[in-house]
């Protein structure tokens, strides 16, 4: 063949892919309020869809010739259904508008429940109404952590060693990150019964893990430096006294430090060792992440143990009726609840007026889960809300489609801390060195994770039985955002913060 002709070939090939293959991508708002659209559906057909983010943002990929026949519906609970022409689709903005509901359709469909009757059907029919058996889930998983280093403060208030002064003290701060962040995206399938605590099996399809390891908070640079002063100044039969406020403790000094070729050699070992345990923390990623996204989708009100315990424990909150909204052509109930005394959340259920399965479920604490402050020392669970949505399978059943949670804990230290070396082999005093400082920390961590289920065919046990993974999977180091990485692939619309985020300066892997 003449390479005239193979060129020929090849542009056709690439040219036919591309013609094959269109990515969307818009905002959602609301046609009225004009403020965005979270959790819209946008499908292309039963298979292929997505859903939008917290900010109304989404894109898809449409893996096939466009036709004039195709089209983009979108759905979302309480507005009216839009279908928009792909081919010479153009828009950014996509506006719905809020559908008017006719109660006395509602009521040809369905008698007019109180609010208990609805509770009492809802509890009921919750074991019948949702499909936790062997499924296969094709989704995609993000998981994403955020520190805010709030404060970081060292003063030294005594010192008898030069070197461990203010200024080293500050450089040692410094040199702490103070603002991290870490995401991971998955897209794969997972195998396996959805009911919690079930083994299960995935098959990754692909995977990143975004970060700066710039930031990663380390202290070998710094090793050497301490060791050498502490050489330098203390004793090989010395021991330290460590206080802190009433508190104190003894520890003695390990003669081998002194060492320098015993410390070399735990060193080289500790060193072989970190890289070892890296290893199997890198083999096991699918083991890690498998187990992540089964514990995830489990955390709603299903489990019998959730602490979203809204319905197993119905009579400790307050339940309001507040009117119907339309959903997937179907009519649903819009209820608010609320805790009469000490439990921890407030949200709305979505429930179908036809079987009385919550279809959707938004959530959010309203005081701290947990929280301490003893000596100093504190602890706060301040933040945990999300959102469930479930849809209907073939078999008339319900499974998950998406779920977000977002956690927020923080920790603070502020006491003082005093290390004084001893010796009691030397004349006069045993007092050799001290050091005293003031410590005040305080950080705080928020943990977001998505997951969006494109499909759940049902299998049968068989099927998983026989569906072997590969386990050497690891995920692709992203030092920066990278556009073209999904490009192709349908997930879910990264926010702003991933988006902006680039590494400090052009360090490579």
């Amino acid at each position: 063949m003449k390479l005239t002709k193979i060129a020929f070939v090849l542009f056709y090939l690439c040219t036919a892919t591309l013609v094959a293959q269109k990515s969307i991508s818009a905002k959602i708002i609301d046609s009225t309020t004009q403020t965005p659209i979270p959790f819209a559906t946008i499908a292309i057909d039963d298979h292929t869809g997505v859903i939008s983010n917290d900010f109304g943002d989404f894109n898809i990929t449409i893996d096939k010739k466009i036709t004039s026949q195709d089209s983009l519906f979108i759905s979302c609970l309480g507005y009216e259904k839009k279908h928009i022409a792909v081919e010479n689709f153009t828009d950014s903005i996509i506006a719905l508008q809020t559908k008017a509901i006719d109660l006395s359709e509602v009521l040809i469909t369905n008698k007019n429940y109180t609010i208990k009757e609805i509770l009492e059907k809802i509890k009921a029919n919750l074991e019948n109404n949702y499909d936790l058996d062997y499924h296969k889930r094709k989704l995609f998983y993000r998981e994403s952590f955020y520190t805010n280093m709030i404060k970081s403060d060292v003063k030294v208030k005594k010192t008898t060693i030069p070197e461990f002064n203010q200024a080293f003290i500050d450089s040692v701060i410094d040199a702490l990150p103070k603002n991290t962040d870490d995401h991971t995206e998955i897209l794969g399938e997972i195998f396996g019964k959805i009911k919690a605590s079930t083994p299960q099996k995935m098959d990754i399809f692909k995977a990143s893990r975004l970060y700066d390891k710039k930031n990663e908070v380390t202290f070998e640079n710094y090793e050497k430096r301490f060791n050498d002063i502490i050489k330098k100044h203390v004793k090989r039969d010395s021991y330290f006294k460590i206080k802190s406020g009433w508190f104190g403790t003894k520890e003695e000094i390990d003669s081998s430090f002194f060492d320098d070729k015993q410390v070399d050699e735990e060193t080289a070992e500790f060193i072989e060792q970190k890289k070892e345990r890296e290893k199997k923390r890198k083999a096991n990623f699918l083991n890690w992440r498998k187990n992540s996204i089964h514990s995830f989708e489990n955390d709603n009100f299903l489990k019998e143990d959730s602490d979203l315990n809204f319905i197993e424990k119905s009579n400790r909150y307050v339940f309001t009726l507040l009117d119907f909204a339309y959903l997937n052509n179907e009519f649903v109930y819009t209820i608010t609840f609320k805790p009469k005394r000490k439990e921890d959340y407030k949200g709305t259920l979505y429930v179908n007026t036809e079987d009385f399965a919550i279809v959707r479920v938004d959530y959010e604490n309203v005081k701290p889960l947990r929280k301490f402050n003893l000596l100093g020392v504190s602890y706060k669970e301040y933040l945990k809300k999300g959102t469930i949505i479930f849809v209907k399978n073939d078999k008339e059943k319900y499974t998950l489609k998406y779920a977000d949670n977002e956690f927020g804990e923080r920790f603070g230290i502020d006491r003082p801390l005093k290390i004084i070396e001893k010796n009691k082999n030397v004349k006069g005093r045993r007092k050799q060195n001290e050091v005293s400082t003031d410590i005040h920390f305080i950080v705080n961590n928020i943990s977001k994770k998505e997951l969006i289920v494109f499909e759940s065919t049902p299998i049968s046990e068989t099927e998983f039985a026989d569906f072997t993974e590969v386990a050497d999977v690891s995920p692709t180091y992203l030092p920066q955002y990278d556009p073209e990485f999904w490009k192709g692939y349908n997930i879910i619309e990264p926010n702003q913060a991933i988006k902006a985020f680039k590494r400090i300066d052009n360090e490579t892997q």
